[in-house]
């Protein structure tokens, strides 16, 4: 089994910006690619950015393209974002995922996920 916890999220200003964690144990994190989804209140999940196991390639919604950077730690079992020039619209719950295999655009392709951390940004 794989567990998956986020943190770093909280409430800041549009403008501003925060780093979200995602520390996986379990299992050997190098096996696992990685991915992070957000989801507004009333509104589906939605796909953020994505990073291969070795971080070689990486994936970015348009919407955070340029202003977010997914990166991992193999050695800290975790999984980064960063998230700068946030917006209100970046207003969400954000969770990471673990995955063998895929590019990580799409829910089905993950196999764990965390609780989720929230994200709050006020204009």
């Amino acid at each position: 089994q794989v567990q998956l916890v986020e943190s770093g999220g909280g409430l800041v200003q549009a403008g501003g910006s925060l780093r979200l964690s995602c520390v996986v144990s379990g299992r050997t994190f190098m096996n696992y690619a990685m991915g992070w989804f957000r989801q507004a209140p009333g509104k589906e999940r939605e796909f953020v950015s994505a990073i291969s196991w070795k971080g070689g390639s990486t994936y970015y919604a348009d919407s955070v393209k340029g202003r977010f950077t997914i990166s991992r730690d193999n050695a800290k079992n975790t999984v980064y974002l960063q998230m700068n020039s946030l917006k209100p619209e970046d207003t969400a719950v954000y969770f990471c995922g673990a995955r063998r295999v895929g590019e990580g655009k799409a829910q089905y392709e993950y196999d764990y996920w965390g609780q989720g951390t929230q994200v709050t940004v006020s204009s």
